[in-house]
């Protein structure tokens, strides 16, 4: 028989009671947890994703300097015409910040194809919009003035689908981000930087197409300048 009877049943009891604190602190550090690892595996589709979008974004800057280098390496061929390098400065400026602002979509925690495609898709709009700034061949046009004057109802076109996308973008980031963001700045810059790429759609005035790539440019620097000074979360 047992001499200490007493003495085995409190160290059962102790051990069992060790085991039942155990299992209690397990489940009580699960719970955070499973919000940690949501947390990082967004982060890292997230990042996965600007990856990629920076890899298009690369292909639009190297045609964008590589196409401006044509004025430094052959001066005398390729005569400035401020409606072409006007929006080629303005395609420069809106690449470097796209690539700045879609930090935001960090904020998304879950992410579905559509999303992924959107985001793509915009990226590859700024691809399309370099090469029409500076096309590989111009064929039968003599110089970039005439070759982009003649095409540039397919850059407008091209441009409007940028305005468009972005406004499906914005809204992709959330509706408090829209609020501590933009507020009623972002629908009037959309709505008169829209109706002017309909208006250059339509016009065949130069100076109005003129006028037009200054004032986007001019709304597009201080858009970027009075909203977007610090990367990350607002």
């Amino acid at each position: 028989m047992d001499s200490f009877p007493g003495v085995r049943r409190l160290v059962v009891d102790d051990g069992q009671a060790v085991q039942r604190r155990s299992r209690h602190e397990m489940r009580c550090r699960a719970i955070p947890m499973d919000g940690h690892n949501d947390l990082h595996q967004s982060h890292e589709i997230f990042v996965h994703i600007r990856i990629i979008v920076g890899m298009i974004l690369g292909i639009s800057i190297a045609r964008l300097v590589s196409g401006v280098t044509r004025f430094l390496q052959h001066p005398g061929k390729e005569r400035i015409n401020l409606h072409h390098v006007g929006w080629a400065i303005f395609l420069f400026v809106a690449i470097i910040h796209f690539w700045w602002f879609e930090f935001a979509l960090s904020r998304i925690e879950r992410w579905t194809f559509e999303s992924y495609f959107l985001i793509i898709c915009y990226a590859v709009v700024f691809v399309m919009l370099a090469a029409m700034v500076f096309p590989d061949n111009m064929g039968e046009h003599d110089g970039l003035k005439e070759y982009f004057w003649n095409r540039r109802k397919v850059f407008y076109v091209l441009l409007l689908i940028m305005f468009s996308v972005d406004i499906l973008d914005t809204l992709l980031k959330g509706a408090n981000y829209y609020k501590q963001i933009y507020g009623w700045y972002y629908p009037v810059r959309q709505s008169l930087l829209i109706g002017g790429t309909i208006g250059a759609l339509l016009s065949a005035s130069q100076r109005y197409h003129v006028a037009f790539v200054a004032f986007a440019l001019a709304f597009q620097i201080i858009w970027v300048v009075s909203l977007f000074g610090v990367l990350g979360p607002a």
